[in-house]
Order: C-alpha cells, then structure tokens, then sequence
C-alpha cells in the first residue's frame, strides 16, 4: 500500500526524530530549487539524519516500503541529479554529517563526512600544512558526498585530477540498509573489484555516501599566477603545449577565456578592474605551484620563452594576492555573469585537448547560422579538454522566446560536433535528470546493459535517485 505524505512524515519522524524532518512545503524550498531552476517539483519531505546510523534506518524503511530517496549534499548540482523528478520522493541532506574524522599529513589523507562543505575541507587540510585539491566557485556551499557523487572537476583537474581520482575509499549505505566500509587508505589492494569507483560518479543512483578518505598534497609554498593575451584557442593549445614542456606538473591550470566575458563582468561591475595587460581576443589564465625549496619564476621564464618564439601578445602576473584573486575572480565568475545579459543555453562537453580550437571554431559558427546575433561564451578547462560551451541570447532578444526556438537545435548542432570529434557530452556536471534521453542515444548500447545490471544488483527496488541518470 502506498503510504500517504501524512503517514510518510509520521513513519520517519519516528526514525530520526522532528528535528530531523522537514513536511512543510514552505520549509523544503531550499531544497527543491536547484542553482538553475530548470527543475521543479514538490516532495512528500526532506530528511536529516544526523548520523550514519540514521542514514541506514531511513534507508532501509524507504527499501521496506518502495518510497524513492533523492541524496542531497549542498544543492549545487547542475543537472537535477540532486532534486525531485516525480514529486513521491523524500530527499535526504547530508548536511548534518558534517564531520572531519580524521586528517593524516604524513599519509596524505583525510577521511572527511559526506555533508563537509567543500571550503571546510580545504581548511582542514591548510591547518596540517596539507591542500585538498577540488577547487571549483560554489566551495563554499558544494559538500563532499555531492562532489563526490557527481564525481566533480574543477579548475585543477590538469594536475591533481577529479573527485573519483582524489578519493581513496567511501563509506556509504546500500539500498537494503546495508554498511559498505570502504575507507581504507591503501595505495595498492588488487583483491577485487573497485567498488569506491562505482560509487564516486554514480549520482546516488547505487548507495548513499556518508564519508570519504580524500587524498591530500603538500602545500605550495606560493603560486605563480599569469593572465595571458592570445590571439584564439589554436594559439593556447600551441601555448599549453609550450608550457607543459618546460614546467610539467607543476602546471596546476591552464583556462581560457574570451574578450566578451571581460566584457560582461566589467559592464555589469562583476569586476572592480580589469585584470588583462590589455585588450584581446582571448586570454588565457595559467597557473604554477611552487613547492617548498623551489626556484621562483619559472612561469614567467617559460611565458618570456614563448613570447620570444610569439606564441601570445601580452601577459600580466599577478604580483599580489589581490592580483591572482581577481584573475581568478574573472574565471569563476563567468557562469554568474551571463544571467545578467538574458537568457543562456550551455554546454558541459569534452573532447580531446587538440580538438580544442575544433569544437570552438565549428560550433560557433553552427550557432552563428541557426541563430543571427547569439554571443557564443566558450570557455573552461584547455587543459583538460573540458569547455563550458555556452550562448548567450542576441542582445534585446526576448530571453523566454529565444530558449523555445534555440535550445533543442543548438543542443543538437554541438553535441553532433563533440561526438564526431570524439568527445564527451557530459564533462563534469554528470547526467541527473537534465541528459537521460540524451545518454540513451549516445552511450554504448553494451555499456548501458552493464550499467544496468549494476543498478538492479546493488538497488533492484528503485528506491535510491529514482528516474536519474538511466532513466
């Protein structure tokens, strides 16, 4: 039978207690309004546990009785993974195991709760003389279990890589109730399967994650910081290439950005100044660590080296920390800005690093032609091959008409040109609810079987992120 949102409330405030449980539709608002909302539903409640222990009891009552649960960590999620779908569910926030368990400097690990505000976690380490490298704008709200969950990137994939590859072992609650204790902190352990690996990226899809043991790294001891005119994305790959040569893996980021997101940040005040030498088309954000013992400048050797060899047109360093918060300020903040020019439609892809100035070239000029006057807004992760492929409306548009009569056709135009080109149409923000039907038809038909059977073992009752992911 199938239980009322009445007998629902009543049913789990008997589990984990009134302060754990929020029923009023006034109350779970901020719960249910993800950062773009696309999304919009109503759910039965909102769940707080306020222990492992309470995770496993919620869990295994919605098992008992077939009611869907949506984890939440911090609500900062792009795709609708973190949301309701349907309107039956109940969410369950992390947010109250919030936790450090434990920091090990000399094993370079720490073992942090699901619910651990991202910045929180970066203090932690910082205190040990150590740095948790996943550093995106929303630290300070995004919480572990989510990041980990939609296996996030960020801006220092290029040297440290992604959450699945910072993260050693997990802890975290099985469909049935279960306790899977995977915290270890082993290097090497070949016994089986890398069941941490089905977890991390699985959008709450497979089990809850309640803690994680995250890799840490010796803190710099300072950071070279440059931001770089250039003529377009050919001349940064060229650049990034040169730069990887001689700095290696002391390269930490290396973003690139086009003249009309300075633009709109310094049109709208985003940004105090401008933070460029100047002028240009396209700039180029590089960044190098300095570890303890090492010589200083050998960003500005390497950007003076190819200057000589004119590979770009100008650069400033940054030469206080003021200066690389604004450089930094002037790349993060180019999602935020773009909804004060109107209505934008965006794209999380990748593609081979070559194939950069490729995707760039071919889907600006596709957009371009479907749509006269749109302001494409590519920028992102040259390091990696990750780019934010974003357009926003002709200027004096009307935003609700232009997303009706844009956004299906351009959806379809740049993922016909990642996938050609070999790339992925999801980089970092996951699948959710927002690509689905899209996963459907780009994934292997073998590997959407694999999936599936995963999901059917690990949750054969449906209850964890109903509908997400794989539909």
């Amino acid at each position: 039978m199938t239980l009322s949102p009445a007998d629902t409330i009543a049913q789990l405030t008997a589990l984990i207690g009134a302060s754990g449980i929020i029923g009023e539709p006034d109350r779970m608002s901020g719960y249910l309004n993800e950062p773009r909302r696309r999304f919009h539903q109503k759910a039965v409640a909102v769940a707080l546990p306020a222990s492992v222990e309470q995770v496993q009891a919620v869990v295994r009552w919605a098992n008992e009785n077939q009611v869907g649960l949506i984890p939440q960590g911090g609500n900062t999620g792009l795709v609708g993974a973190q949301v309701p779908l349907r309107g039956d569910e109940v969410i369950v926030s992390l947010q109250k195991l919030d936790r450090i368990r434990a920091v090990d400097a000399a094993a370079g690990t720490m073992t942090a709760e699901a619910g651990t505000i991202l910045e929180n976690a970066h203090k932690a380490a910082e205190a040990e003389g150590m740095i948790f490298p996943l550093w995106l704008a929303s630290q300070g709200s995004a919480r572990i279990g989510g990041l980990l969950s939609s296996n996030a990137g960020g801006v220092n994939v290029l040297a440290y890589g992604n959450a699945r590859e910072l993260t050693m072992g997990v802890e975290a609650v099985l469909a049935d109730g279960r306790l899977y204790r995977g915290l270890n902190s082993l290097k090497k352990d070949n016994t089986g399967y890398d069941l941490k690996d089905l977890l991390v990226g699985a959008e709450g899809t497979l089990g809850i994650i309640t803690s994680a043991t995250l890799k840490l790294f010796p803190k710099p001891e300072d950071y070279e910081t440059a931001l770089i005119s250039i003529a377009g994305p050919e001349a940064a790959l060229t650049l990034f290439q040169h730069l990887r040569e001689r700095v290696g893996s002391r390269l930490n980021a290396f973003e690139i950005v086009p003249h009309i997101g300075l633009d709109m940040q310094l049109r709208h005040g985003v940004l105090d100044r401008d933070p460029s030498a100047g002028p240009s088309p396209w700039y180029a954000l590089i960044e190098v660590s300095r570890m303890k013992g090492g010589a200083p400048g050998a960003l500005q050797a390497a950007i003076e080296a190819a200057f000589a060899e004119g590979l770009l047109d100008n650069a400033v360093f940054a030469e206080s920390l003021a200066d690389r918060t604004r450089m930094w300020a002037f790349r993060e903040q180019m999602s935020e800005v773009q909804s004060k020019e109107g209505a934008s439609i965006k794209h999380d892809v990748s593609v081979p690093i070559a194939a950069v100035p490729q995707l760039i070239a071919e889907g600006s000029a596709a957009a371009e032609r479907l749509v006269p006057g749109i302001r494409p807004v590519p920028f992102g992760h040259m390091g990696d091959g990750n780019i934010h492929f974003n357009f926003s409306q002709p200027v004096g548009a009307d935003p609700k008409a232009f997303m009706a009569s844009a956004d299906e056709m351009l959806h379809e135009a740049i993922y016909e040109i990642v996938l050609r080109l070999g790339g992925s149409v999801s980089a970092e923000h996951g699948i959710g609810q927002l690509k689905v039907d899209l996963l459907r038809q780009v994934k292997d038909p073998v590997a959407l079987d694999m999936m599936w059977a995963i999901k059917m073992a690990l949750d054969p009752r449906g209850i964890l992120n109903p509908g997400k992911m794989l539909g």
